[in-house]
């Protein structure tokens, strides 16, 4: 259906896709030849454009064609080569891919006339753009390299109570025989290192090397992670500003014709966020796909204040969303999925 929208010229890609850039349930984004620094990030608001903000914030530009480093905590705008042109009862949602959230790399994407980060309204016609912000490592991009997705919506699609609690019966959705569906299936941190020979995380590194974005196994773990073990009493006191990748207690599944996204439990119970990429496509730890339940990686950076984080405590829901049609080849069936089967993983690009 999604390559029946860019025939059907809803979806305009300045070059034809690429293999595996259609996804179960989303279209990876590709960048264009430039990337603009800017002074701060911005939301053109109705009205306005993102090139006319662009030409008012901008400090200098890069060419992408050779690839170019972006360093960290600055802040940049890359026109993307794919722009939409959606009829009225469509919608269009963004997030970062996984690797790009296990990178640190904050990345959204804006459009014209736009109120929200990653959201296009119904009967949206223009370009689309990428913010991207490394936190943690400067990142080696190029033309072409992807670090968002765009999903497409008509209708409500998402779960009801009722709804939920009948897939789980069917088919066990998390692998603990009293799991929580308030709002969404609930999901606890792994803190006891039973799932990990011991360990229980990753910190991130400081001034480490760069990271191509494009490089698959192309560096060594221990260069810009450092290994957490368990603590006897199941607790990880997560430092101000630092960045860790943690697993979900429970594995998760997510049949053929759904999708999940993880949303936050609740701004109230702890000053941390949890996972920048938050969409589960379609297969996610489905046995039939090969994945017998697959843990969900946090991405999680602790704000102002140290905060201790204890084994089980519950950090994210997941909100199940029904598929129009089933797609043709679920996540980890011949599309290069990295994350199938997974338990703690750090992103395809480093080996442990």
């Amino acid at each position: 259906m999604i390559a029946a929208m860019a025939d059907d010229g809803l979806i305009l890609p300045a070059y034809p896709f690429v293999e595996s850039q259609i996804q179960p349930a989303s279209l990876d984004l590709r960048l264009g030849d430039i990337a603009y620094r800017v002074r701060a990030s911005f939301l053109p608001g109705p009205g306005a454009t993102v090139a006319e903000r662009i030409d008012e914030l901008k400090l200098h530009e890069i060419s992408l064609a050779d690839g170019a480093v972006l360093e960290t905590n600055c802040v940049y705008i890359v026109p993307l080569l794919e722009s939409l042109a959606l009829p009225p009862k469509i919608v269009a949602a963004a997030n970062p891919k996984s690797s790009t959230g296990r990178l640190d790399v904050f990345t959204r994407v804006i459009a014209d006339g736009t109120r929200r980060f990653d959201m296009i309204g119904a009967g949206y016609h223009g370009p689309l753009y990428a913010e991207i912000s490394p936190k943690t490592f400067p990142v080696l991009l190029r033309e072409g390299s992807r670090l968002s997705q765009v999903r497409f919506r008509t209708g409500d699609a998402i779960l009801n109570a009722d709804e939920l609690e009948a897939l789980h019966d069917a088919e066990r959705l998390v692998d603990i025989d009293d799991a929580d569906l308030a709002n969404g299936v609930a999901l606890s941190v792994d803190l006891s290192g039973k799932n990990a020979n011991g360990f229980v995380g990753y910190r991130a590194k400081r001034h480490t090397g760069v990271v191509d974005i494009d490089r698959r196994g192309g560096y060594a773990a221990d260069e810009f992670w450092e290994a957490i073990a368990a603590r006897p009493d199941g607790s990880l006191i997560l430092d101000p500003g630092e960045f860790y990748i943690l697993a979900s207690k429970e594995a998760v599944q997510v049949p053929p014709d759904y999708a999940a996204e993880m949303v936050p439990f609740d701004p109230l119970v702890g000053e941390f966020r949890v996972h920048y990429a938050g969409f589960f496509d379609p297969g996610f730890g489905y046995a039939g796909a090969g994945g017998k339940g697959s843990r969900a990686v946090l991405e999680v950076r602790s704000r102002e204040v140290p905060f201790i984080l204890e084994h089980g405590q519950i950090v994210g829901r997941l909100v199940y969303e029904k598929m129009l049609a089933r797609p043709q080849a679920m996540y980890g069936q011949r599309i290069g999925s990295n994350y199938q089967a997974q338990g703690l993983k750090l992103s395809k690009h480093f080996r442990v």
